[in-house]
């Protein structure tokens, strides 16, 4: 299998869009009409939340980079990674049960993460292992953290 050379063109837009959707899934599966109400927020992050990101991303590298193309390139990049991965957990919400797509979406969700952990313990010549770790370490306690949240939220003013 061939590495991307650069994981950092995709790995902000992936890494953004995975946590933050894992969190909003997990928040609000008490709800109660879960899957309209994750559909629709996955919707509103995956326009809002990712131009807002992708504007951000943008005008960072504009103050970092040396070339306007590599700007560009980078916010297109975050723009369409964050899309694609929102649109896909979106898509499991559409055709699946409730449970096969909180699932899928999970399994899908922590590959991402994975598979970038992987990607930068090679890139940095570093334990593989310890990047993925780390990582996961931070984005489970969001998923759970957004899982309780959501049932307090629902118990209170459901």
């Amino acid at each position: 299998m061939r590495l991307p050379k650069d994981p950092s063109k995709f790995s902000f837009g992936a890494t953004s869009s995975t946590v933050t959707s894992l969190g909003i899934i997990f928040g609000l599966l008490s709800s109660g009409n879960p899957q309209a109400s994750i559909i629709g927020s996955l919707l509103v992050i995956a326009v809002a939340d990712n131009i807002a990101d992708s504007l951000g991303i943008h005008i960072y590298r504009e103050t970092t980079a040396t070339k306007k193309e590599n700007t560009r390139m980078f916010t297109i990049s975050n723009f369409l990674t964050r899309f694609g991965i929102t649109f896909t957990f979106v898509a499991l919400f559409a055709f699946l049960p409730l449970e096969w797509a909180a699932t899928s979406c999970m399994v899908i969700g922590l590959g991402i993460l994975v598979f970038l952990s992987y990607l930068i313990g090679v890139q940095r010549k570093t334990s593989t292992i310890r990047e993925i770790l780390i990582h996961l370490g931070v984005a489970l306690p969001v998923i759970v953290i957004s899982h309780f949240l959501g049932q307090l939220i629902f118990t209170i003013f459901g």
